[in-house]
């Protein structure tokens, strides 16, 4: 456990508490604790979450200006549905993208785990997406890859992160939770 773990996991408790109850204020600390986690899967050599970490930067950008635009007349963030197609859509390239990612950093880094890391920092990369776009099922799919997340940290060493990982699995639960409440007032 280092300062540098500490401190990214204190930040990103935080702004996916945020997150969860659709405050806007969620994007400028997950920008920081993209930056710090960047840093530290360098430093242990998860590469494809390191990459990650650089694209979510990017999306986090993208989620903060969607967000600030999509308000209702209380100032709340609109949650809007997902469509089949667009959960297929979404799946399928992030399975795509797992084996993209997967073989790229299997074959060309000494990365530590490459398909599991890949597997999850894609599938991640789609539930930041539906994150931005204000669907309420990216919780169901943050939940999903946060679980295999919680076993490759402990593996890691990286107790401090797994276990806040294990924390984000319940924030996901009650994001969902009040996204579903909020989508069927809106």
């Amino acid at each position: 456990m280092t300062a540098l773990e500490i401190a990214a996991v204190a930040i990103s408790f935080l702004a996916i508490w945020l997150t969860a109850r659709r405050n806007v204020f969620c994007w400028p600390l997950n920008l920081v604790a993209c930056a710090l986690y960047f840093k530290l899967f360098l430093d242990i050599r998860l590469y494809a979450d390191m990459a990650l970490q650089a694209v979510f930067g990017i999306g986090i950008v993208y989620g903060w200006i969607v967000w600030r635009r999509s308000r209702n007349a209380t100032g709340a963030v609109v949650v809007k549905p997902l469509t089949r197609p667009q959960a297929g859509a979404g799946l399928a390239i992030g399975a795509l993208g797992a084996l993209a990612i997967g073989w790229f950093t299997s074959h060309h880094t000494d990365a530590a785990l490459p398909w599991l890391d890949a597997t999850l920092s894609s599938f991640s990369l789609v539930a930041q997406y539906w994150t931005a776009r204000r669907h309420r099922e990216n919780w169901l799919l943050w939940i999903a890859v946060d679980i295999v997340y919680v076993g490759m940290f402990v593996f890691k060493g990286l107790m401090l992160t797994a276990g806040l990982y294990a924390v984000m699995i319940g924030l996901a639960v009650i994001g969902y939770r009040d996204w579903r409440k909020a989508a069927s007032r809106e």
